[in-house]
């Protein structure tokens, strides 16, 4: 009887479709001194539905866009065995967060590397479209300030994504939920961590081809290390490109409330710009302690910039 009571040990083999599909995407997508990519069928990515919690956008094209720049992949692709060994069967002591799509765990691989494995919800239905999201992202980008992918899995309905274990959690946790024999963030600590944030979210405006629209940057998706460095986690919310010209439409707002750029949930409009927003947000939650939308307060200060706006003098 297999030690997982729940794990299929019939003789039949995992589906592979997903792997497959993945291939094929890393391989269709040039270098950076590569060809453009061409629009065919073998290059489009499936479509999927919004569940996230704090966003409804209809199936959006995840179409990997032409001319993107990539590095060579090495992300290792696991079993589903493989990962429920690493994190005790998925236990619940090792879960170390949840969110729209899916619970994160802590996990020790084979050759002793301490990981975090992503379980996306498969019953959801935009898991599928972060999952490949993610993997064109972070598959392809190598920076110190981008939370790095180990590898993932796709055996039969199951995905998930391995990244590099953060040690010291979200800045969230040190920033916004601190208990009272908590030490506070130094400023030298706060400045590095806006630094370290700013060249992470350069890297994918500026150095990535076409760019990268972040869409949900926020004090919980970004992640430290034991050196307090940052790291930009959780993609599935954001968009390739655009290659050609500035903007997208967007036909429903994504992203997390407070941390919007107005222009964009107005008009639907997404830009690099719209990342900047977000950023600005998150360094006045740096400055202040506060959470970008705190509904305990007194609804003047319910909401940061409102209230940062009424204290400041021109």
């Amino acid at each position: 009887m297999s030690c997982f009571s729940w794990f299929k040990t019939d003789k039949k083999m995992p589906s592979k479709r997903m792997e497959a599909r993945l291939v094929t995407i890393v391989k269709k997508v040039p270098t950076q001194h590569g060809s453009s990519l061409k629009n065919s069928e073998s290059n489009k990515l499936p479509h999927g539905h919004s569940n996230h919690k704090q966003s409804s956008e209809a199936a959006e094209n995840t179409e990997p866009p032409k001319g993107i720049s990539v590095t060579s992949t090495t992300q290792k692709t696991f079993t589903f065995r493989e990962l429920a060994t690493a994190t005790n069967n998925f236990h619940s002591d090792c879960i170390l967060g949840e969110g729209g799509f899916g619970r994160v765990y802590k996990g020790q691989l084979e050759d002793g590397q301490v990981v975090a494995v992503k379980q996306m919800d498969h019953n959801g239905f935009q898991g599928n479209r972060e999952f490949l999201i993610e993997v064109l992202i972070l598959g392809r980008m190598d920076h110190p300030n981008l939370v790095g992918l180990v590898g993932f899995c796709t055996d039969g309905d199951q995905r998930l994504l391995v990244y590099e274990y953060m040690s010291l959690g979200s800045l969230a946790d040190h920033l916004l939920d601190i208990t009272p024999d908590q030490v506070p963030l130094s400023w030298h600590t706060r400045m590095k961590i806006a630094h370290g944030t700013a060249k992470g979210l350069e890297h994918l405006h500026e150095k990535a081809i076409p760019p990268v629209i972040y869409r949900d940057l926020k004090s919980p998706n970004i992640l430290l290390d034991k050196e307090y460095n940052p790291k930009l986690s959780d993609f599935g919310l954001a968009k390739l490109g655009p290659f050609e010209g500035n903007r997208y439409f967007s036909a429903r707002v994504m992203g997390t409330f407070g941390y919007c750029a107005p222009e964009y949930v107005k008009t639907g409009m997404l830009t690099t710009k719209t990342d900047i927003y977000s950023f600005g947000v998150f360094l006045l939650e740096l400055i202040t302690g506060r959470r970008a939308v705190d509904t305990c307060r007194p609804v003047c200060e319910q909401i940061l910039v409102y209230w940062v706006c009424t204290k400041s003098t021109y």
